[in-house]
């Protein structure tokens, strides 16, 4: 990188040029684009705050976060005094959840900006996060002291009004009908009875806790299997899986591999979508956990404030529940691996190892379980700090080294923004699927699912674009304070 004495004029000059393109790919939607400019720009003059301030917005466009902050760290470092490095690495915080470190960031930016009307309200707006954050700790209730939402309810003495035209769960069984008639219900705008949606949450919950932390599946030959990478609460997209794939069942099997809530609007549909086609059928459909089935996620990025709106409180406890029910990873056939995240930060970690993970808890920051939802592949050999500052990156070399000692042929993960909904990497060992076109509204991503044939497994990629919505837009929903920002 050039040195703060090496910066000629012609240069500053080109570094300047570079700026405007990268803002130009930036204001495109084309995020990775811009970073790749922007960096550029930094290489001929490295002592310009502003372009690492720019990059590290970029970064947070693609929940970066981990880079974002690195950036923005460095614009500080070269000018103390730029109000946007504090404002940039605020933004980054908050995204990850951490409202504290973001409180002193834009304490900061009023320091340098005290008459500014923006500074003042997005610091009044954190100062309440950081109390509400406080006063939820204080009254947490921990461990065993804890009662489980689900044992105080009894869905079975909750009446039906009349006047509800809505779709009705014949006693205990959750039918195909059922199921139709409640997304046509969605699909419409209208809501499910609380005591179906109770019904539908907790037997989901006593499937999923069944599980084993690692599922194995068996095709068998002559049948397909279908598997879908993040969907965050793109319900209408959902239905356009549906329609393209089909509907899910014994014979048309599907896996949806974490994700499912959060950033879209539509996250209560998805997920009992999901959940009462797994009521109806437990092979035909599995659900993986994802880094956004987690209360810290949901939270910040919309579902439980979508939840507290379309049901109640005591749903937002619930789901945060059946959520640690959920299986980490599944098996195929013995050759597909599928997680939601990526690999391991050491070498050696066996099947055996992923099954004995006791998964019933919130995700921890650190370790197997940790690694499983928030990892992402790296071009390169070995592993790397995560770009989002939690998990790590992982190379070619681990992915190999991985499938070789699990006698495995494929791993199969999601949790990227890919623009064609996939992307094939580390010598074809490797595919991440995205199942959320145009996500949040604006990446212009497509969106695709993967179907898998017995015996042979070879990966069969669909890829689709997104369908129109009801105006309702993404983080509608999410913590005030995010949306700010989004």
């Amino acid at each position: 990188m050039t040195s703060m004495d090496d910066t000629t004029d012609s240069s500053r000059e080109r570094a300047e040029e570079l700026k405007l393109l990268a803002n130009e790919a930036f204001k495109a939607h084309k995020f990775s684009q811009s970073i790749d400019l922007y960096g550029q720009a930094i290489e001929l003059n490295p002592q310009n705050a502003v372009y690492w301030a720019n990059r590290a917005l970029a970064h947070t466009k693609l929940e970066e976060y981990g880079s974002a902050i690195q950036d923005a760290t460095k614009a500080i470092e070269v000018d103390p005094k730029y109000s946007k490095g504090y404002y940039r690495r605020g933004a980054a915080y908050l995204a990850m959840g951490k409202f504290k470190e973001a409180l002193k960031d834009f304490q900061q930016v009023k320091k340098i900006c005290p008459n500014d009307p923006d500074a003042t309200k997005k610091l009044k707006e954190c100062e309440k996060a950081v109390l509400k954050l406080r006063f939820e700790e204080a009254i947490a209730v921990h461990g065993t002291e804890r009662r489980s939402a689900a044992d105080s309810i009894d869905f079975h003495t909750i009446e039906v009004e009349p006047q509800y035209t809505g779709a009705r769960i014949e006693g205990e069984v959750v039918s195909l009908d059922f199921v139709k008639k409640m997304v046509d219900d969605f699909k419409n705008q209208k809501c499910l009875h609380r005591r179906y949606a109770y019904q539908i949450v907790l037997q989901a919950r006593e499937m999923l806790r069944a599980m084993p932390s690692l599922v194995d599946i068996t095709v068998s030959n002559g049948h397909h299997f279908t598997v879908c990478g993040d969907v965050h609460g793109q319900f209408y997209d959902l239905l356009n899986i549906f329609e393209l794939n089909g509907l899910p069942s014994e014979e048309n099997p599907y896996l949806f591999n974490g994700d499912f809530v959060d950033r879209g609007s539509f996250s209560l549909e998805v997920i009992l979508t999901l959940f009462a086609f797994k009521c109806m059928s437990s092979s035909a459909i599995y659900l993986s956990r994802g880094n956004h089935e987690s209360k810290n996620m949901n939270k910040i990025y919309g579902f439980e404030g979508e939840v507290k709106s379309k049901l109640s409180e005591t749903f937002v406890e619930l789901f945060a529940e059946v959520f640690c029910c959920l299986p980490l990873a599944h098996v195929i056939n013995e050759k597909v691996f599928v997680v939601h995240g990526g690999l391991f930060s050491v070498d050696g970690v066996k099947l055996s190892d992923i099954r004995a993970i006791d998964r019933f808890c919130e995700p921890p920051e650190e370790g197997l379980m940790c690694e499983l939802l928030w990892s992402d592949p790296q071009p390169l050999p070995g592993r790397g700090p995560s770009k989002r500052g939690v998990g790590l990156s992982f190379g070619e070399d681990v992915t190999k080294r991985f499938l070789r000692e699990n006698n495995l042929d494929l791993v199969v993960r999601s949790h990227e923004v890919k623009d064609e909904g996939y992307e094939i990497e580390h010598g074809g060992k490797l595919i991440t699927v995205f199942s959320a076109p145009n996500y949040c509204d604006q990446m212009g991503n497509k969106g695709a699912f993967i179907r898998f044939k017995a015996p042979d497994m070879k990966p069969d990629i669909v890829s689709f674009s997104a369908v129109p919505h009801p105006d309702v837009k993404p983080m509608a929903y999410a913590n005030n304070f995010l949306r700010m920002f989004s």
